[in-house]
């Protein structure tokens, strides 16, 4: 077994049934610690100039990528114009670097504060490097191969459906430069790791608030009057001292 059938065939589906059984049972048997806890508190200027840029950037482009792997022969029609392209390509770069600015922030946010410091797990760091290796990769791939935007569809398209309709083909990621290959070997890499950190919370969205039904909510202070004893209410009418007939203040 070459180490191209080991990464990119074999350890694929390694990553995916950890992220499919780790994440049940853990949603399952710790439903508590799915939640991310928020470090607002400890800090909130850096949080907002890293966190808005990293968590905006990063979800457009999943987004992207996710369009080249369900419908591919429209991203080929769409990269048909060239200036369409070009558009494409700039924009991309342009949220790649604005995600890497986000996320450098973070980084050093987690690794800087002290009270931050001591709320932080060796798991926090793996995944804010692990997700560092992922976009500066992706950089790379956009400045030093051209037009990923188009040769995406005929390359990555393939090898992902070939993996979740379990004929792999590796040979399509074989022959890819280095920097590329980090990039799809990095990916597996998070999956694998993504139900063991606090990434997971990004599959619990209370999703079903959507079709719950309304809350009712009753006023109860009437009835929780009624059911004083009438010798323990105070009297309603106002009581005079005993001296001078004046109205007690007390």
């Amino acid at each position: 077994m070459n180490w191209n059938v080991l990464l990119f065939q074999v350890f694929p589906y390694v990553a995916l049934a950890l992220l499919v059984i780790v994440s049940f049972q853990r949603m399952r048997g710790k439903p508590f610690s799915v939640s991310s806890l928020s470090s607002q508190l400890l800090e909130r200027k850096l949080l907002f100039f890293g966190s808005i840029p990293f968590h905006w950037g990063i979800l457009i482009i999943l987004l992207g990528h996710l369009l080249a792997v369900l419908v591919p022969q429209g991203l080929l029609w769409w990269n048909a114009v060239p200036i369409r392209l070009f558009l494409l390509e700039i924009t991309g770069l342009a949220l790649a670097l604005w995600t890497l600015g986000g996320l450098l922030v973070l980084l050093y946010r987690r690794l800087s504060n002290r009270r931050i410091l001591a709320v932080t797990r060796p798991s926090d760091v793996i995944v804010l490097l692990l997700l560092l290796v992922s976009v500066v990769t992706g950089v790379l791939t956009a400045v030093l191969y051209r037009y990923g935007s188009y040769w995406f569809p005929s390359v990555f398209t393939p090898y992902l459906w070939s993996i979740l309709t379990l004929r792999p083909r590796p040979e399509l990621v074989a022959d890819l430069p280095f920097w590329i290959q980090l990039h799809v070997f990095n990916f597996w890499v998070l999956l694998a790791l993504f139900p063991f950190t606090r990434l997971i919370h990004i599959i619990t969205v209370p999703l079903g608030y959507l079709w719950r039904p309304w809350q009712l909510v009753i006023w109860v202070r009437k009835h929780r009057r009624s059911a004083v004893p009438a010798a323990a209410r105070p009297s309603a009418q106002p009581q005079t001292a005993e001296k001078g007939g004046a109205y007690g203040t007390d």
